[in-house]
């Protein structure tokens, strides 16, 4: 039997750059309440964060200073994971969904797809419409037109369209929420 040697596991990187972990010499310190306290020793920023029972953490650090501030580790940490979800959910609400259509769906089910569509302008996201044409179907586009306008209107609320043409499968269009 072949012993099989496993990597290490990784130690994980502290979030934020803490008291004697701050490399530079000299600091841009940042006070607790946000007043700006002017470029300082590292020695007696860590001094200052210590006496008021703090941390010194490094905030960003540019080739010409390191930018720092005097805070509480665990509420700074904590501030940042909630800016990151805030951050990821924009990045959610960016994106699109796709709803497709056919030449020969029905009423009801179009009725349907109308209030799916609503959902997701509901929800912020961007709506992309196509109507899907195959084989044959590809010789009747202006009725397809017809029927994505028609569609469009029937949503009952107050949508812009961004794009609206010929794809490779027939017509589509990208709704936003007014």
């Amino acid at each position: 039997m072949v012993k099989r040697f496993r990597k290490p596991p990784r130690k994980p990187q502290p979030k934020a750059i803490t008291n004697e972990l701050i490399k530079s010499p000299k600091v841009r310190l940042i006070g607790e309440t946000g007043e700006n306290l002017g470029i300082v020793q590292t020695e007696k920023a860590i001094a200052l964060a210590k006496e008021k029972g703090l941390s010194l953490i490094q905030v960003a650090e540019t080739p010409k200073e390191t930018i720092a501030k005097i805070a509480d580790l665990g509420k700074y940490l904590y501030q940042q994971q909630k800016s990151e979800k805030k951050q990821r959910e924009k990045q959610r609400k960016d994106a699109s969904k796709t709803v497709r259509l056919k030449l020969a769906t029905q009423a009801h089910d179009l009725e349907t797809k109308a209030k799916q569509v609503k959902k997701f302008l509901d929800q912020g996201y961007r709506v992309q419409i196509e109507i899907f044409l195959r084989g044959r179907e590809r010789s009747r586009r202006t009725e397809a037109e017809k029927k994505l306008k028609e569609f469009i209107q029937s949503l009952e609320i107050q949508t812009k369209t961004i794009q609206q043409g010929q794809g490779p499968r027939g017509p589509q269009a990208v709704l936003i929420k007014i």
